[in-house]
């Protein structure tokens, strides 16, 4: 529990650390939100100002801000008129957690499905054929995977619509495109993991009492092969996080990540500061989960350390 609550201490000052970091750079590009409207008179935009508090002090707007955060309330859009950020993310949040849940739930099975079996078949022809396709997910990046599969499954072979949202089928590229670089190096710390594993003499005890391959490797040998697994959920979320601006600007999906890259050309700053602190929120307790569940399958990993360690 000190330490859970060591980490939960640590994530908020993390999350007020990107808030005030984010909000410093916002503020020291030059200009402002509503500066590239060429067309309205600067009486005008002094209004605009003034009602969007941005003629303000930098410090007031700063501990305006910080107050406004304590209650979840992200500000109105400068851009989005008549909508608050808390409508935007309401309206996009969804959307973004089936896709990155969805390419989450496939790169974890697949991933670790792949792993398994490039192990059992090591330096066989699947166990090749695994590699390869594992060399690629890693080599090849998101937005150009995402671009082949839109332009080639989507527009010539007609498979899966390549744009749009609101039908399972059109989920499936995105998914895909999205999932592909996680599930490759998830296979790769697998197979490392299972190789390893396979090997050790507790393994070779479960085979001379004639326990059954199945239950050998999902209870003994997968368990402790995950744990390399698990050391990567902390980028690996941090890159569905991230991946989902590409891949929903891409396929043209309404989710936080479209509002996210449209927000930064329009120099909305309550949408750019909104989502910046969603995701750094989510980031900061999915890193804490991994290293809870890097512990329960390493129990031999302590989450305190001995004084002088």
């Amino acid at each position: 529990m000190r330490y859970i609550f060591g980490r939960i201490v640590s994530a908020i000052f993390v999350v007020w650390f990107v808030i005030t970091l984010t909000f410093m750079l916002m503020h020291a590009i030059p200009g402002g939100p509503f500066s590239s409207e060429k067309v309205l008179p600067p009486a005008i935009i002094d209004n605009i100002n003034e009602r969007y508090h941005l003629n303000d002090p930098l410090l007031k707007q700063y501990l305006d801000y910080l107050k406004n955060m304590a209650y979840f309330d992200f500000g109105p859009s400068y851009r989005y008129q008549g909508r608050t950020v808390n409508d935007l993310l309401q309206e996009g949040f969804p959307k973004t957690a089936l896709l990155g849940l969805s390419a989450t739930i496939l790169a974890l099975f697949g991933g670790v499905a792949m792993g398994v079996t490039a192990a059992l078949k090591q330096n066989k022809m699947l166990d090749y054929v695994i590699i390869f396709l594992v060399t690629i997910g890693i080599s090849v990046p998101s937005f150009v995977l995402a671009t082949f599969l839109q332009y080639y499954i989507g527009y010539e072979l007609h498979w899966f619509p390549p744009l749009g949202w609101g039908e399972v089928k059109n989920i499936i590229l995105p998914v895909i495109a999205l999932s592909a670089y996680p599930v490759a190096q998830i296979a790769r710390l697998t197979r490392a993991g299972m190789l390893d594993v396979l090997t050790q003499d507790y393994i070779r005890t479960a085979k001379a009492k004639g326990l059954a391959k199945s239950t050998i490797i999902i209870r003994h040998a997968l368990k402790n092969a995950l744990t390399p697994v698990v050391t990567f959920l902390g980028p690996f979320f941090a890159y569905i996080l991230t991946g989902n601006f590409v891949i929903e600007y891409v396929f043209n999906i309404p989710g936080i990540g479209q509002f996210f890259v449209t927000s930064i050309s329009n120099r909305d700053y309550p949408v750019i500061m909104g989502t910046t602190v969603l995701f750094a929120a989510l980031l900061v307790t999915f890193n804490l989960l991994a290293d809870i569940i890097y512990t329960l399958l390493d129990p031999r990993i302590k989450l305190t350390g001995r004084e002088g360690a």
